[in-house]
């Protein structure tokens, strides 16, 4: 069976972005050490997932982005969710064969529209590496609702946004975690990960 990791940048405050969902301040705050965990955690996994708004902002971008991010981003396979039907992404020209390739990788992803837990224990049944779950606050409330995630993989920002969007807004019962892991980087981003 798969493990489920959820992975997230969040303010002091506990907003994984500010109130008009911007998140440039993970930029102003992390550092090459704290960059490096990041692309290494999503290296470590087999599927990434995210919602259907999440998705459509990144498929288009990856393809013909460099850095550290591009090829993890483009070389794991992907799937969707969406409550509100999927199109399909854009067919937009790609110059080299590698940005042809990194297109596919996209436009193959896998798209769940039906019940979210139901699509999660389905993945996760499968073998193979952990399946990381990246994207946007409302996304990642509905699938902390679900309850199968099995690691949070946490990533605080010495920043505070006073207001924003929220991944523990709504939760209904408490629930608690066991601190597994803490690594504290240069600029002062405390990379922490937690068990169920």
């Amino acid at each position: 069976m798969r493990k489920l990791i959820m992975k997230m940048s969040v303010s002091l405050d506990g907003f994984v972005s500010d109130s008009n969902g911007k998140k440039d301040w993970v930029f102003k705050t992390g550092d090459e050490e704290s960059l490096a965990w990041s692309v290494e955690k999503i290296k470590e996994s087999g599927l990434i997932i995210m919602g259907r708004k999440s998705f459509e902002t990144m498929a288009p971008y990856w393809p013909t982005a460099t850095g550290p991010f591009a090829e993890p981003m483009n070389n794991i396979p992907k799937a969707l969710f969406t409550k509100k039907g999927f199109k399909g992404i854009d067919s937009v020209q790609r110059t080299t064969a590698h940005q042809s390739y990194s297109a596919a990788s996209w436009a193959e992803a896998r798209v769940f529209d039906d019940d979210l837990a139901e699509g999660i224990r389905e993945l996760k049944a499968e073998s193979g590496k952990p399946i990381i779950a990246l994207g946007g606050a409302g996304f990642m409330q509905s699938l902390i609702a679900t309850g199968l995630i099995d690691e949070y993989h946490l990533a605080i920002h010495p920043v505070v946004l006073g207001s924003g969007l929220s991944i523990f807004t709504g939760m209904e019962v408490p629930f608690y975690l066991k601190l597994a892991e803490v690594k504290v980087f240069p600029k002062g981003v405390v990379a922490q990960t937690y068990r169920i």
